[in-house]
Formats: structure tokens, C-alpha cells, sequence
């Protein structure tokens, strides 16, 4: 069923020179409409508009505009869930000691695109809603007293505004000024929603025929691959489609089977107050079993993410983690290269007793001596948080509430936050569920670990 959708696909854009032209055609609509948006948006801006004063003006009188908390959204005021530009602006005292100095502004993140004006200076812009807003203030442009901070957010389509649990601040050599709290906001320009661009790359064989098939003459010492967040509602496809790409370009290089390293999907979303499901739990899963392929390793990355920003700053440390893995796998040294991950479970009375891999010189609680994000479940299958602690390197969890307990999950949410099983090396064990038998007979009292 899954290879009949993608080849539909593929032989309805088979022919060469149908497809290029269809691409050329997608692509000068698409491109077409986005400018004729952009265009009677800026027609529209009243805060650009030449007959009057302009809203970055620290001279604008804003004594009739509304007022909004930041960081937020302005589809929870008054203003309501409109698309188009919205500007705002906050008066900053700077004291005489740092007036002229240069200094750093950081406004967090922006949904979707800003434009950042200081005492009417342009300072900078950023495109679209995923980088961080790290912006330099050159010298000269504060003065002692009051300094106008104004922002153009141009908002494509959904919630307009400024993400939540971000840092915004000024920073002047060692003084920090927090810019959170009122701003002053006025609506420059309403639009109908802008549709998104048409990802032709995305459909099966785009990105492999534009951008792996040329290097395949090339030689190839190995893959770094970070990726999954697009797939998190198709697990099961992923489960088949991910091997099969790795066992698909090992074929093409003809190079036998070179080190391929993954970094698995970093927690992400609002935590869950009780054990779920969770599509991007089923990710990981996928993605760990293509750890069965000879040659691949595994960053996990759980502990890394951020509850409100799908692409985490963090890169540092998945970056070493990768390192590890590398020394494993690409050049052979023996180390320990990755956390704990689950081999088997036996149960014991009301407990259920684990077993990990890569447990290096010891598992243990960080942070403290109680193990976290632990969920157990009987033969019903309704999981509940559960005591778990560390006995003699292996994992025992139980519950009061769940007597004759059959299965157990760590860590298995979109955003686990909390889960802190690591060995003693640092490095955190991989979410994983035992629940996969439950649909299989119980035998001896003992159950395998999970098919690798």
C-alpha cells in the first residue's frame, strides 16, 4: 500500500520534461502570489505610509495605542486573530554610564518575519519565524534616558506574535534590562491569510534526485542525519522508510556499509500531566530500530529540546553526543557512546524488574535519587505514573496502583520533561515501552527485550 501511494506519484512526474515544466509552473504561481501579497501589504502598512510619520519614529505620538503583554499573542487581545503587520514599540530607559555603547538585543523568536527599529535606526530583520532574534545595537545608536525599541511583525498566517518562554532583552555591557511585560501595539495593515509555498522538493524522489543522486560518484565517509519532525503522524511509515533510505544509499556509494548516525527527536510541545499516547514517542521507536542495520548509531536527544521551538538551540551538545557515536562506530574505539537502553523486563510479584545495554559504569537518577517519567500498566493496558528506583544496575518499577502489573513505558510523551535515567557517563537512555507483547502470550514469567 505504501510503495503503490509514492509510486502513483512518481509516475504521474515521470516524464522529464512534463515535470520540469510543471515545476517551472508551481514555482511561478507560487512565487507569482507571495509577491502580490507582500506588495499590498506594504501599500497597505499605514506605519509606512509617506503621509504620515512613520511608527519607528521615536517622535509618533502613541498616546491611542492598545497595549500587550510580551511575549504573547495578539489574537488573545482585543485585536484578534487578524494576519497581516502589526507594530509594536517600548520606551527603555538606558543610564548616562552606557549611553552610546553598543549593546546586544534579543527578542526571542517572532511569528512569522520583524523588522527592528532603535530610536529609529533600522537594526535588522529576520525572514521567518524559526531563528532566534540575536540583534547588534552599533554604537552611537542608544542615548541616556528614554530609547524607543519599535518592531514590524509581519504575520503570513495563524497567531501573530512573540513565543512564550523566551528570553527578551537588552543587554549593555553588564547591565541586563528585562523587555517583558507592556508594549505598546497598533494594527498596520489586515490581510487575508497567505498560502504556503508549494514544497515540490518534498514529493517522493525530490530530494534524492536533486540533491543525493549527484554526489553518488563522489566517495563517502559516512551520514549525519537530523530529521523526523514532518513524520511524527506516520511512525509506521517511518519504521519502513527510514532503513530503506539508509540501505538505499549504501547501495547507490557502493562503498559496503558506512557509518550512519542519527540524532533521535528531541522532546518538543507541552508536557502531558498523565501518561499518553504520543506520535512523536512512535518516532523515536522507528527510529531506534533502525539501530538493527550494521554500522548506525544513535544520539538521544530528549533532554536537549524545548517545550515551544521545534528547532532547539542546543546543537552543541547533540553535536558531541554525535561525537561519540562517531568514535564508535566510524573509527572503532571502545567507549561508551550512548545511554541505557532497554534489553528485557522479568516480573517479579507486583514489580517489574529491567535490564538496559550501554549501561557504562553504572545507571543513575540525575539529579537526585528518584527516577522519573516512569509509567506502568496491568493487563488493561491503562498506564499510571510509577515509583521506579535503581537496584544492583537494573531498573525496579512498580505501583500501589496496579497490582498485577505487565508492561512498562519510559519517557514515552512528546516532551518527557523530567526523564532522567542516565549512566553515570551522562548520557541519557532512550525512551522506550514494553507493551509491545502485550497482544503475545506471557511464557515463564520473563519477556525478551524488544525486536531489534
Amino acid at each position: 500500500m505504501l510503495l503503490k501511494r509514492f509510486l502513483s506519484i512518481i509516475r504521474r512526474h515521470k516524464n522529464l520534461k512534463t515535470l520540469t515544466c510543471l515545476i517551472r509552473q508551481i514555482e511561478q504561481q507560487d512565487n507569482g502570489r507571495i509577491r502580490a501579497w507582500y506588495k499590498e501589504l506594504n501599500q497597505k502598512d499605514k506605519g509606512y505610509a509617506a503621509s504620515q510619520a512613520k511608527w519607528y519614529d521615536p517622535a509618533l505620538n502613541t498616546s491611542d495605542w492598545a497595549k500587550m503583554e510580551i511575549p504573547g499573542y495578539w489574537a488573545d487581545t482585543e485585536l484578534g486573530a487578524v494576519n497581516g503587520v502589526v507594530w509594536f514599540r517600548k520606551k527603555v530607559e538606558v543610564p548616562t554610564s552606557m549611553a552610546g555603547q553598543p549593546a546586544k538585543l534579543n527578542m526571542g523568536r517572532i511569528v512569522d518575519a520583524d523588522s527592528v527599529f532603535v530610536n529609529g535606526q533600522f537594526i535588522g530583520s529576520t525572514g521567518y519565524q524559526y531563528p532566534p532574534r540575536w540583534y547588534n545595537i552599533p554604537e552611537g545608536v542608544l542615548r541616556a534616558g528614554d530609547n524607543t525599541i519599535a518592531i514590524r511583525v509581519i504575520n503570513e498566517r495563524g497567531r501573530g506574535g512573540f513565543i512564550l518562554d523566551k528570553p527578551y532583552k537588552l543587554e549593555i555591557g553588564n547591565l541586563v534590562i528585562d523587555l517583558k511585560g507592556q508594549w505598546q501595539y497598533r494594527l498596520g495593515a489586515s490581510m487575508e491569510p497567505l498560502g504556503g509555498q508549494t514544497f515540490v522538493r518534498w514529493k517522493p524522489e525530490g530530494l534524492y534526485n536533486a540533491m543525493i543522486a549527484p554526489l553518488t560518484n563522489y566517495r563517502i565517509k559516512g551520514v549525519i542525519w537530523y530529521q523526523g519532525e514532518s513524520n511524527t503522524d506516520r511512525a509506521s511509515e517511518y519504521q519502513k522508510l527510514f532503513p530503506a533510505l539508509i540501505q538505499n544509499w549504501r547501495n547507490k556509494w557502493e562503498q559496503g556499509s558506512f557509518p550512519f548516525l542519527f540524532v533521535q527527536l528531541a522532546n518538543f510541545m507541552e508536557p502531558n500531566e498523565q501518561p499518553s499516547e504520543s506520535n512523536w514517542a512512535q518516532l523515536r521507536e522507528a527510529q531506534q530500530k533502525a539501530l538493527a542495520l550494521p554500522n548506525t548509531g544513535m544520539a538521544v536527544a530528549i533532554d536537549l529540546g524545548e517545550w515551544n521551538d521545534i528547532h532547539p538551540l542546543n546543537k552543541k551538545e547533540v553535536g558531541k553526543r554525535l561525537a561519540l557515536a562517531a568514535q564508535k562506530v566510524a573509527y572503532g574505539e571502545s567507549i561508551v557512546y550512548a545511554g541505557p537502553q532497554y534489553q528485557s523486563m522479568k516480573r517479579n510479584g507486583n514489580k517489574i524488574i529491567l535490564s538496559f545495554r550501554n549501561t557504562g559504569s553504572g545507571l543513575e537518577a540525575k539529579g537526585g535519587d528518584i527516577l522519573k517519567h516512569f509509567a506502568i500498566a496491568g493487563p488493561d493496558k491503562k498506564f499510571v505514573w510509577a515509583n521506579a528506583r535503581i537496584e544492583n544496575n537494573k531498573v525496579i518499577v512498580w505501583s500501589d496502583k496496579v497490582p498485577n502489573p505487565v508492561a512498562v513505558r519510559y519517557a514515552w510523551a512528546d516532551n518527557p520533561e523530567g526523564a532522567n535515567l542516565y549512566n553515570k557517563e551522562g548520557l541519557p537512555a532512550a525512551p522506550f515501552k514494553t507493551d509491545w507483547f502485550l497482544h503475545t502470550s506471557l511464557e515463564n514469567n520473563k519477556e525478551p527485550g524488544p525486536p531489534t
